[in-house]
């Protein structure tokens, strides 16, 4: 919601200054930029997870909310119905209960998500700054706001490029965990190293 409004203000300070030296522009796609840096996969693929794992959750709460909404179906006819209306508010309490969860699923992991990307995205705009300032851009747009823009004026691939030399140790615990494993082997070859000395 912000962006359209920076985009045109800072095409309109461009136009406005015409009798000075010529205004250099560039653009970024900061939610690009987010998706290609190591630290933006990471932060991804760590959010999948645990959304996999509230939506198993999720789904086994629905599950046996409809084996007992089964269940009750099945059996009202035979009911008497003091129990048939006990055991209809026991469903009704339990369907909410389940949309609650639900919800609060949905609020953590929008928490989650806003939480990881904020950081990122505050090394980004440090970075965009740098990059703005060394190339004598005037302003920088995020490219969502444009409807057409020169793609030599695109510092996206800059942004990605100098954003991943820089924190590369904040994609290290994913990338650290596939060492560990292929280190597992090693005892194994140490068994055998004494052995060869035994025969010299």
């Amino acid at each position: 919601m912000r962006i359209l409004p920076l985009a045109a203000v800072a095409l309109a300070l461009a136009a406005a200054l015409p009798a000075r030296a010529e205004q250099k522009l560039g653009y970024v796609d900061l939610q690009r930029a987010l998706n290609e840096v190591d630290e933006g996969k990471a932060a991804k693929a760590s959010l999948k997870r645990e959304f996999d794992e509230k939506q198993k959750q999720l789904d086994q709460k629905k599950t046996d909310f409809d084996q007992l909404r089964a269940s009750l179906e099945k059996q009202a006819s035979v009911m008497n119905e003091e129990t048939r209306k006990e055991k209809q508010g026991d469903l009704e309490r339990k369907g909410m209960e389940l949309q609650a969860t639900y919800m609060q699923m949905q609020k953590e992991l929008s928490e989650r998500e806003r939480e990881t990307t904020r950081g990122i995205f505050e090394k980004m705009n440090a970075i965009v700054r740098e990059i703005a300032e060394a190339d004598g851009l005037s302003a920088v747009l995020q490219g969502e706001a444009l409807v057409y823009a020169a793609p030599s004026l695109d510092i996206t691939n800059e942004l990605v490029r100098k954003y991943n030399a820089r924190h590369k140790g904040a994609a290290a615990p994913t990338a650290a965990a596939k060492p560990a494993a292929a280190a597992k082997p090693a005892p194994g070859g140490d068994k055998k190293a004494p052995a060869k000395k035994e025969k010299q």
